[in-house]
């Protein structure tokens, strides 16, 4: 079972958020809270408060739904920042000039996972279905033109690259 959380329109550029996501990725819970509480970042605050969240939802759905969740083996499977909007802003310039600049918009989610005995991933989604088998596509031989290469379309009979198509 997958359990989510999402802090959306925070003040904080993507990339800065990355940075601090990419620390507990693949972490079990406790070191990832561990990590959280002694990192620097000022959006460490905000991802650790994000984690716990995920993690009262899991602790929401043992207790109240009754769907079996050993909160010890959780980790966390994905972390991800996305952009989110971008505000516009102007900053006065010399000889009346404006420059324009953009202060960045991030989206994070945390998804947390239960790991196996073995150290294997026992993760899925409620209602998700597998996908199909994709089945392998035969590429088409190409009609051999006379004169003409399928990579390079512009050559003579030669070989030689021409210039422009020329007739």
């Amino acid at each position: 079972m997958e359990f989510r959380a999402q802090a959306r329109f925070m003040r904080v550029s993507p990339q800065k958020a990355r940075l601090v996501l990419d620390l507990i990725k693949g972490r079990r819970v406790e070191d990832a809270l561990n990590t959280l509480t002694f990192t620097k970042k000022r959006v460490a605050a905000t991802v650790e408060k994000l984690l716990r969240s995920a993690l009262d939802n899991a602790n929401y759905l043992n207790s109240e739904k009754g769907i079996e969740v050993d909160v010890d083996s959780l980790y966390v499977k994905r972390a991800v920042a996305n952009d989110g909007p971008r505000m516009k802003r102007i900053r006065p310039a010399p000889m009346g000039r404006a420059f324009r600049y953009v202060r960045r918009i991030a989206h994070i989610e945390i998804a947390l996972a239960e790991r196996g005995k073995n150290g294997e991933a026992l993760a899925n989604v409620a209602g998700a279905e597998r996908a199909p088998a994709k089945v392998p596509v035969k590429a088409k031989a190409s009609a051999g033109v006379k004169g003409k290469t399928p990579a390079g379309k512009n050559r003579n009979k030669s070989g030689k690259k021409t210039a422009g198509a020329r007739s």
